[in-house]
């Protein structure tokens, strides 16, 4: 998805909460301290590439180097490049200032909850885009859900939209932060 997309979405979206959800987690992503402290992981059957990819990039595009993502994998080959080796162990190391971005459309498995739960306790910062797993939601500091039924939003627009958020680096001006704080007191503008 381009930006030029991400906008369109953006504005579909504009009255729906999505985006002030999104734009909640994206800002949280980027309170990591450190590039390379935002570890990113999914279920042993589904790993984050895409959303690292576009951390990656948003990383690169904004020059906010903690976007910089780490992709944790169950069981990653030896002879993978080294940003591609990194394994679930990584996660004993990991403490404060340091974010766990878990992105699992399914329900967490009990040995990603384990985990989740262990670097919580540590002080890692926890966030989620799930498929509606109330386990993993009670376990991160910030969680969006993305349920199948949602007509709405599908889980890849949602992580595009978070990981857009965090890289943007734009200001709201004046008429923007007039116009959103307008429509929390009058409601959103319904079309005739």
């Amino acid at each position: 998805m381009n930006s030029a997309s991400v906008d369109l979405l953006r504005e579909m979206l504009a009255s729906t909460g999505w985006l002030e959800q999104t734009r909640q987690l994206g800002m949280a992503l980027r309170t990591t301290r450190s590039p390379g402290g935002l570890l990113v992981v999914g279920t042993p059957d589904e790993e984050p590439w895409h959303v690292a990819a576009h951390l990656s990039d948003e990383a690169r595009l904004s020059g906010l180097a903690q976007l910089a993502p780490t992709l944790l994998r169950w069981a990653p080959p030896e002879t993978a490049p080294a940003h591609l080796r990194v394994g679930m162990d990584r996660l004993l190391e990991a403490g404060r200032g340091e974010t766990l971005f878990v992105v699992a459309e399914q329900r967490a498995p009990d040995t990603l909850l384990e985990r989740v739960d262990d670097a919580r306790r540590t002080g890692v910062t926890i966030l989620a885009v799930d498929g509606g797993d109330p386990d993993l939601e009670a376990l991160a500091h910030d969680a969006i859900a993305v349920r199948p039924d949602d007509a709405l939003v599908s889980f890849d627009a949602a992580q595009h939209l978070v990981s857009a958020a965090a890289g943007d680096i734009r200001r709201p001006g004046l008429r923007e932060r007039l116009a959103r704080f307008a429509e929390r007191v009058t409601g959103p503008r319904v079309s005739d």
